[in-house]
């Protein structure tokens, strides 16, 4: 695939998504907002060859929100025009939201209105310590209103009364301390934090690792009694699959299963050398 604004890059397993506006902070536009659209669309085609993807933003910021030409140009549109923009944007974060395998979100500089939104739709988010985070709409005279549902998701009401509200900027702790953020490192550490993810989830097994992410949405705001039937329905059937299976006969023979056979390329040689002597100690 090839894009103008989005840069995609595939190592083994692992697909690395990179916002390509560097000259603008990264920020959200019509084009943009089509190729993370296209991109999502075409990776739920290809699951069985990805196992995890990484979002990132070129330069300096993750990603500053919308862009200005962009909202510039909405002051003379029709309202139909502005709902079909909005339409458009949030067919993005949803398609973001389901992808039907894990995504990593590492964050430097900034993560503004969309920019939030993005690390709201993300799975895992990890952010450089000086990174700051904001929902500031109101500020502009208008709302969150397309990512509300991703971000109410992971910071609930109580903090997003506060930061929807004021409009105000807060630091990546407070991000971390509200849930919209896993892990604060700072930027010398950034990359290798997100590998450090990137290598646990692809210990697990591929199809367990989509179900359970599939389990979440399936189960959250459901009463017990109606989730059970889903759940025991889940593990059920996952006990009989071929991974359910293999993972099983591993455990109980105390070898690696035959998903962990390529989760490491060339270049993590001291992760294979690790895996093959935790193999052998279990001998």
């Amino acid at each position: 695939m090839s894009y103008r604004s989005l840069s995609v890059r595939r190592e083994s397993a692992v697909e690395y998504l990179t916002l390509n506006r560097p000259d603008v902070r990264n920020a959200l536009n019509e084009q943009l907002i089509a190729e993370l659209s296209d991109w999502a669309v075409s990776q739920a085609a290809r699951r069985h060859e990805v196992r995890a993807v990484v979002l990132a933003g070129a330069g300096t910021v993750f990603c500053a929100g919308a862009d200005a030409k962009w909202m510039s140009s909405t002051i003379h549109a029709s309202e139909a025009e502005n709902l079909r923009d909005a339409q458009a944007l949030a067919a993005m974060f949803a398609a973001l939201d389901q992808l039907p395998v894990p995504l990593i979100c590492r964050i430097q500089g900034a993560a503004l209105g969309g920019g939030a939104g993005l690390a709201a739709v993300s799975d895992i988010v990890v952010a450089e310590d000086r990174a700051m985070f904001g929902f500031s709409e109101v500020k502009l005279g208008l709302v969150p209103a397309i990512i509300s549902p991703f971000v109410l998701a992971k910071i609930g009401q109580a903090a997003g009364r506060e930061l929807f509200l004021t409009g105000a900027r807060f630091s990546a702790s407070r991000a971390k301390e509200i849930g919209l953020v896993h892990a604060v490192v700072d930027a010398a550490a950034l990359e290798a934090k997100t590998e450090e993810y990137v290598r646990e989830i692809l210990t697990g097994a591929p199809e367990a690792v989509a179900a359970a992410k599939r389990l979440i949405r399936d189960v959250s705001g459901r009463p017990l009694t109606d989730a059970g039937s889903t759940t025991a329905a889940v593990i059920a059937k996952l006990r009989v699959s071929p991974e359910g299976q293999e993972g099983l006969r591993a455990f109980l023979e105390k070898r690696t299963p035959s998903w962990s056979g390529a989760l490491f390329n060339t270049s993590n040689t001291k992760d294979t050398k690790d895996a093959k002597d935790a193999k052998d100690t279990k001998k």
